[in-house]
């Protein structure tokens, strides 16, 4: 067995029948003995004791140190487990509508400046504002993140001494004397070496799971681990195949996310424009790209960024990983990305140097607060036209009253009725989210640790919540079900506008009764024109619903000034939300999924794959500033012969000169999901992409599994 197949499985070994995560128990013990301090320093203490209180598991095939398996700790009663939950929940924590996860740190400025350096720029900072009126609350907070980054170092020192007292062979204790220097010099330096600047990152995502943070992206990897790269290479201590191996050995443990509570979920941008515009694909992309090939796992969430001068050669191999199965990395459009974000006020280095964390959303890497979002059900509005702002399926208030059915005698009143419904669905959404958003007390919820990863907190001695980020905080609307209503929309206006077969009211009537006799008015709806063909009678609502969507968002902003950006995605919430809107008028039942993200709705897009092509770059998606997520199914065969990979290639290149802004691909056969939905037991390391990520397949719900099996599966 090979070092790194040994790492790996010790990686995925279960230990116990029972593992609880005690982060929380340190946390408890740290506030306890800081009762009395101000909470923003208790903050600090307690992120501190999460970091070096869990024991620091190193395995003996460890290049780089880091686990959450040393958050597992037996030992300690399940009461006072629960105990120290309660306590720090009433310290309060940020889950992610308030703020507290999905971040890309600043990992370019930590590794320039380091442990010691940050701390020296705390105690700067301490020092610069003590003539301000607000000082109090800034050493406070200062204060908290001393002892957060202080903790850090620790934990550094605490993982060095657990490499010292590994035993083993000759090869075993080079390893680990190797990794406990590079550990001691962190602790006091910056990084000098690649292998030692990959440590601190990834002992920084370490120190987010032991902060039971979700979705940590890791950002431009490919970019602020060049220098360090570079000079080893020149140095002649470190060449291609040794930077695969160190990167391939600390990607490999994202997968005790499935055992030790942590996730996989935890993006890396390759590729793309640098903050000049220049191309900055390197060496370092082709390694990681490399690397999450040879792991073979779920994580990370590999993001490709791709513009117009891109070489075809790294797009073909991207399109080798996303061929073995893993459907990773994602594909995103710089074309569309960077002027979508630029609009918004960043800077253009900024916006060019942009990465994305969870599945798709585009962040400004370390300067602006984490990242929220949520869904919008865009297709129940349709229902509330025809009923007068009343659900069908339940009669909850679900939008307002636009009027009688037989006053929209054109289908332009219809639009404009249904976009007055977008408009208060919108302003609800913004409202209940701000309410959730802004409902604690900032002070009391400060993140010392984060805001050291973050410009300019420690500058201007300010939380990253609390006006210490360079940029303010935005949030993403998730409009799904796009060619749900483009359809639906096609279907009103052939039936009741251009054919006339059928009245507002005998529509509404038959979505009430879910088709139950009504069944020849169902098979005229399916088929009318369908998204993802390449028809414009079509297509142009899905333009009108990119726009409008914009639109209703424009003018909103965060509790502190950022925008509202719109995505054209929906995770795998089309699936409950599906259950939650009445038939439609595309021809789909109640209950049923609604379209998936920003795809064309499943078996509808016939064509083929340019007609989809054609019709999913007709929408303006420098208008959606989050990203949109667009699903596709390609035969194992397209991946296998080199020539019709070229003609995927082309494809793939065509639809993003066409200004298209994202697209990920599945190549799993539909024969292979079937068995391993009847044969789980045979398939427990099949990976595909599911919709902004990737995941075990046999590890989705069955409602998930149909749904990507439904998907239109192109040759």
């Amino acid at each position: 067995m090979t070092d790194f197949s040994a790492l790996k499985t010790a990686v995925f070994a279960k230990t116990a029948d029972r593992e609880r995560p005690t982060e929380d128990y340190h946390a408890y013990l740290a506030y306890r003995a800081h009762l009395n301090d101000p909470i923003a320093v208790a903050k600090g203490y307690a992120a501190a004791a999460r970091m070096t209180g869990p024991r620091a598991h190193v395995y003996d095939n460890d290049l780089i140190a880091g686990s959450a398996r040393g958050r597992i700790d037996d030992s300690i009663p399940q009461t006072r487990l629960d105990q120290a939950v309660r306590f720090c929940d009433s310290f309060g924590r940020n889950p992610f509508r308030q703020n507290g996860d999905h971040y890309a740190p600043s990992y370019t400025v930590f590794l320039k400046r380091g442990v010691a350096g940050t701390v020296s720029d705390i105690d700067r900072s301490l020092a610069v504002h003590r003539t301000d009126a607000d000082y109090p609350k800034k050493r406070d907070f200062l204060h908290g993140c001393r002892a957060a980054m202080e903790g850090f170092r620790a934990m550094l020192l605490k993982y060095a001494d657990a490499c010292d007292a590994k035993q083993g062979d000759a090869q075993l204790r080079t390893r680990m004397d190797t990794i406990a220097r590079d550990l001691r010099h962190l602790a006091a330096k910056p990084p000098e070496t690649f292998r030692q600047a990959l440590q601190l990152v990834w002992m920084t995502h370490t120190a987010f799971y032991y902060e039971q943070r979700y979705a940590m992206a890791f950002g431009r990897m490919d970019q602020y681990l060049l220098p360090y790269y570079k000079r080893d290479v020149e140095r002649g201590e470190l060449d291609y195949a040794g930077a695969v191996k160190l990167l391939r050995a600390t990607l490999i443990k994202l997968g005790e996310s499935f055992l030790f509570g942590g996730d996989n979920v935890c993006n890396i941008a390759i590729g793309g424009v640098t903050r000049e515009g220049d191309d900055a694909v390197n060496e370092l992309s082709y390694a990681l790209l490399e690397a999450v090939r040879d792991c073979n796992i779920p994580g990370p969430n590999l993001s490709a960024r791709l513009h117009d001068g891109i070489d075809p050669h790294f797009v073909d191999e991207c399109l080798k990983v996303i061929g073995t199965g893993l459907g990773y990395p994602a594909l995103m459009n710089d074309e569309v990305n960077i002027p979508a974000l630029h609009r918004h006020g960043y800077t253009l280095e900024d916006a060019r140097d942009y990465c994305m964390v969870g599945c798709i959303e585009n962040f400004i890497p370390g300067k602006q607060p984490p990242w929220s979002d949520g869904r919008w059900n865009t297709p129940m509005y349709l229902e509330a036209v025809l009923t007068r702002g009343v659900s069908m399926l339940n009669g909850r208030d679900i939008g307002v009253d636009t009027g009688a059915l037989d006053k929209l005698d054109t289908m332009e009143k219809f639009v404009a009725a249904y976009e007055k419904q977008l408009a208060y669905a919108a302003d609800e959404y913004v409202r209940l989210f701000d309410n959730e958003n802004d409902r604690y007390n900032r002070a009391h919820f400060v993140q010392p640790f984060l805001s050291c990863l973050c410009e300019d907190c420690v500058e201007r001695g300010l939380d990253i919540n609390d006006g210490g980020a360079l940029y303010p905080s935005v949030h993403g609307a998730g409009c799904m079900g796009i060619a749900t209503v483009a359809d639906s929309l096609a279907a009103i206006e052939k039936a009741v506008y251009v054919d006339k077969i059928i009245t507002l009211e005998g529509l509404r009537d038959a979505l009430a009764a879910d088709f139950n006799g009504y069944d020849a008015l169902q098979r005229y709806l399916l088929s009318c024109p369908k998204y993802g063909n390449d028809d414009d009678f079509v297509d142009k609502y899905a333009v009108w619903f990119v726009e409008v969507s914009e639109r209703v968002f424009r003018n909103h902003r965060t509790r502190d000034g950022g925008a509202y950006y719109t995505a054209i995605a929906s995770n795998v919430n089309n699936i409950p939300a599906g259950k939650d809107v009445a038939a439609t008028p595309d021809g789909r039942h109640a209950g049923q999924p609604l379209s998936d993200a920003a795809s064309p709705m499943h078996g509808q897009d016939r064509s083929g794959p340019t007609a989809v092509v054609a019709s999913c770059t007709k929408p303006d998606y420098t208008l959606v500033s989050c990203g949109t997520v667009l699903n596709q199914k390609y035969s194992p065969v397209m991946f296998s012969d080199p020539a019709l990979r070229q003609k995927l290639l082309a494809l793939i290149l065509t639809y993003f000169q066409k200004r298209g802004q994202e697209i990920q691909i599945n190549a799993v056969s539909r024969e292979v999901l079937k068995d391993a939905m009847e044969h789980p037991e045979k398939y427990t390391g099949l990976v595909v992409r599911v919709s902004g990520f990737s995941m075990f397949y046999t590890q989705l719900s069955r409602a998930v599994q149909e749904d990507i099996l439904k998907r239109t599966e192109h040759e």
